[in-house]
């Protein structure tokens, strides 16, 4: 059943087998021991489309999507990303369907969508998740209180050739 409280809901996208991929799940586990007030969390796991139905009913006003996303970043370094940043970039991904299609179906439904994406190290099955990205999921649990002041995270930028 949804909370009718939370303006907020957060879906915490990847795969916790495949190392650094497992940046979504970690924070949804984090967000279970520390819960975030307003927030409804939702560990959407390798297939975040599954929850489509859920969120619709949900209804935030605004949903942030956190993914392990190869950016050519350094490793643990967070940025926005827009939609077109997404469907642009060659992302490999672990996913059943592209985040873009889950988020031109829930853009229906919820006003405002932040996609934010954590650089992986290593994203192999059976490795543990790197420090750097550890310390990004933690860093980015004390940032989504301040969702409306903009987080402090960087936009993505792609290298202009």
């Amino acid at each position: 059943m949804p909370d009718s409280t939370s303006r907020y809901a957060l879906l915490c996208v990847g795969n916790s087998m495949m190392g650094d991929d497992g940046a979504g799940p970690r924070l949804a586990e984090l967000c279970a021991e520390k819960p975030l007030s307003g927030w409804t969390v939702v560990d959407g796991g390798a297939a975040p489309e599954n929850d489509i139905g859920y969120l619709r009913e949900l209804h935030p006003a605004h949903l942030v999507i956190v993914d392990a996303t190869d950016m050519g970043l350094m490793p643990g370094e967070m940025r926005i990303l827009e939609e077109s940043d997404i469907s642009e970039m060659f992302m490999m991904t672990t996913h059943n369907l592209p985040l873009t299609f889950l988020m031109q179906q829930l853009r229906e439904d919820i006003p405002q969508i932040t996609f934010v994406g954590i650089q992986p190290d290593v994203v192999a099955f059976y490795y543990p998740m790197s420090d750097a990205v550890e310390q990004a999921v933690i860093r980015l649990h004390q940032l989504l209180p301040a969702l409306e002041q903009g987080m402090g995270i960087a936009p993505f930028q792609a290298e202009t050739a």
